[in-house]
């Protein structure tokens, strides 16, 4: 059995865990689809709702928050109304947030048309913060990390993690654990990270391929002593996920459920380990915890989060 069956949620409510990196605003426009266009051969979608909701490194932040950790979230948005409308949508979800407003650039958003249940187009619309923008940013990190019993780096590849080796520097330094979602091909601005959690595909994209367990975890292993990670934390899906550390291996299988929407899974997993850490849990405990949410939140349409009733039901009816 695992130790944190029996954890109490005050101890989840005293933990500070500080998110920092590229937010989002998710965005949903839903209808019913009756016909093809005459003007070229896509449905046409009459739209009766429209949902937002925080994506990126805001849905990580909303999913350590819904957990009942104290949660902050450090990032840059536009002077916009997605930008408003993330701020709004983040209050509600009690995230404490230092966003910085870049008049230079436009919010970050992910617009999906959905008919009948069916994602029938996605469309992006992101820039680059400015580098003054940036600048600020890191000192406002450097106050927060005074609070934080825990970091999460989620780094979506939009700029705003520019000074992401800096943060795992200065973190460290103060004996802070630091949490990475990567992105790209290049991992060594994550060099010193307490764990760093690629995707198969994420790790695919550094490592080259594999053709063997075996095979994985040689490289997997390479990776995390090149880097001089604490942990490295493959999730693999349908496979469930497995965390390398100095001379150790765990795997955790998959909880067999239903999947609806597998988008916004590993911020989920990786918001779970930073609460479960910040609550005094050790990595391996944390990382089964992890993995029971993710098989949750899989089942939740479009980004969502997992609550301590679904996580701990047997502690919810004491």
């Amino acid at each position: 059995m695992i130790k944190s069956e029996k954890i109490k949620s005050a101890a989840i409510r005293r933990g500070r865990v500080l998110v920092v990196g590229d937010v989002m605003l998710d965005r949903y426009w839903f209808g019913d689809v009756s016909r093809i266009s005459p003007e070229a051969p896509v449905p046409i979608v009459k739209v009766d709702r429209i949902e937002d909701r925080p994506g990126g490194a805001a849905n990580v932040a909303r999913n350590a928050a819904a957990l009942g950790a104290k949660t902050s979230l450090l990032s840059v948005v536009g002077r916009d109304e997605p930008g408003r409308s993330l701020q709004q949508l983040l209050r509600r979800e009690k995230v404490a947030t230092s966003l910085h407003a870049d008049a230079t650039i436009s919010t970050t958003v992910k617009l999906r048309v959905i008919g009948r249940q069916q994602q029938l187009l996605r469309a992006d619309f992101e820039t680059v913060p400015s580098h003054e923008v940036l600048a600020s940013k890191l000192k406002d990190y450097q106050r927060l990390l005074k609070t934080a019993d825990v970091v999460i780096l989620s780094d979506y590849g939009k700029g705003g993690l520019a000074h992401i080796a800096k943060m795992i520097a200065l973190a460290r330094k103060r004996g802070i654990p630091v949490l990475v979602d990567p992105k790209g091909e290049d991992y060594s601005r994550y060099r010193g990270a307490t764990l760093v959690t690629p995707n198969r595909a994420e790790l695919r994209a550094v490592t080259g391929s594999w053709t063997s367990e075996t095979m994985l975890n040689s490289k997997a292993q390479a990776l995390r002593q090149r880097l001089g990670l604490g942990a490295l934390l493959v999730t693999r899906s349908e496979e469930g996920m497995t965390l390398y550390r100095r001379g150790s291996r765990l795997h955790v299988p998959a909880q067999a459920r239903e999947v609806y929407d597998v988008s916004g899974a590993g911020d989920t997993v990786i918001a779970t380990i930073a609460v479960m850490l910040a609550a005094g849990e050790d990595m391996e405990s944390a990382v089964r915890i992890a993995n029971r949410a993710a098989s949750i939140v899989v089942g939740k349409f479009g980004t969502a989060v997992v609550y301590p009733e679904e996580l701990f039901p047997a502690q919810a009816k004491e």
